[in-house]
């Protein structure tokens, strides 16, 4: 499919550079067959079944942005230059992918410096991408880099103010257990303790399951046709537990809902027949229309950018002409948009 098919105009007042306070105060716009109904993210409970499933993604985000110095000794430009670096994927106990700025001013054999933590850039790839070797590994390297760096915030919002205190929270689930994501799981940043108990009072069930979100999910699509577009891969884990919860809601015949994006593609990457079976590794599934889904039967999810992998999932999911009416009526009620706006509640298309 063309990428543009996926594009559509968004006032820039729109985009939410903080959450809404409580989590649970967001909106939440319901597609409720071929119409939409804006509701209250509280309310949630009311819009589900008893048995119904929620699979939760338990990633814990990590302090991924480092700023400090590239250090070069000898040739070429020299000296010192301020350089950013968010860490993407960790390659060895040593070492990570990272996406660095300033991109065209760094090479192989550059040293890089943010505070207490140095390392050395050993490889460079496309589009800001650089492998940097740290100079301590495993439990001190993630210590060191608790202490240097900060909250990864999306490039929509470090772009309009950078990173604090609040941050360390706000971006943050209420779910975050396995430490390893460069970016939130954003869905789920909407849900707090008296959400959780109005769905237990429901009768509404909940798992886990753990897919490491990249900075790769920033990452626009520049190509033409979504054919030729490259998908980025993040780790993930579905656990024997989940697995069972799943076959359970079904033979119960309640239904399996995702919470974000990242647990839809962690479950379809495990999902054979229907079946979702225990899996761990490194999935780069891209869902676009025309997917025949086998795992998860709604999804809860927040407005996603143009002509990005997620608005091409979501338009896989509930349908393509449902989704332009579904933004089309957020954007008219002045819903907010991306990682800290408002969510939707999507039900599979057929």
């Amino acid at each position: 499919m063309r990428v543009d098919d996926f594009d559509f105009d968004l006032p820039e007042d729109l985009i939410a550079l903080r959450p809404a306070r409580p989590r649970r105060s967001s909106r939440l716009l319901v597609a409720d067959g071929d119409t939409q109904r804006i509701s209250v993210f509280e309310r949630l409970a009311d819009e589900l079944r008893e048995g119904d499933l929620l699979v939760f993604n338990d990633t814990k985000v990590i302090p991924a942005r480092l700023v400090g110095l590239r250090r070069r000794e000898t040739g070429g430009e020299g000296g010192e230059v301020k350089m950013e670096a968010t860490l993407m994927k960790r390659l060895a106990p040593d070492t990570w992918r990272t996406l660095a700025k300033p991109g065209k001013r760094l090479k192989p054999g550059d040293q890089a410096v943010f505070g207490n933590l140095t390392g050395e850039i050993i490889a460079k790839g496309e589009a800001g991408q650089v492998d940097i070797r740290f100079d301590c590994s495993d439990a001190n390297l993630d210590a060191a880099i608790a202490i240097a760096g900060v909250p990864p915030l999306p490039p929509y919002i470090a772009a309009r103010r950078g990173a604090d205190v609040e941050d360390e929270a706000d971006y943050q689930t209420i779910f975050a257990e396995n430490s390893g994501a460069v970016a939130a799981p954003t869905a789920s940043l909407h849900f707090d303790d008296d959400v959780m108990t109005s769905l237990a009072i429901k009768g509404v069930n909940t798992t886990r399951l753990t897919l490491h979100v990249g900075a790769g999910t920033f990452l626009p699509v520049k190509t033409d046709d979504t054919d030729d577009h490259i998908m980025h891969s993040e780790w993930g884990e579905v656990r024997e537990e989940t697995c069972e919860a799943i076959a359970a809601a079904r033979r119960a015949g309640g239904r399996v809902i995702a919470a974000g994006t990242t647990s839809l593609r962690l479950l379809e990457t495990a999902a054979t027949s229907r079946e979702v079976l225990p899996w761990r590794g490194d999935t780069d599934i891209f869902i676009t229309p025309g997917y025949q889904f086998q795992a998860v039967d709604g999804m809860i999810t927040n407005f996603h950018l143009p002509r990005s992998t997620l608005m091409m999932l979501v338009s896989a999911f509930a349908g393509t002409d449902r989704i332009r009416a579904l933004y089309a009526c957020a954007i008219e009620n002045q819903m907010r948009f991306y990682s800290y706006g408002d969510a939707s509640l999507l039900w599979r298309a057929g």
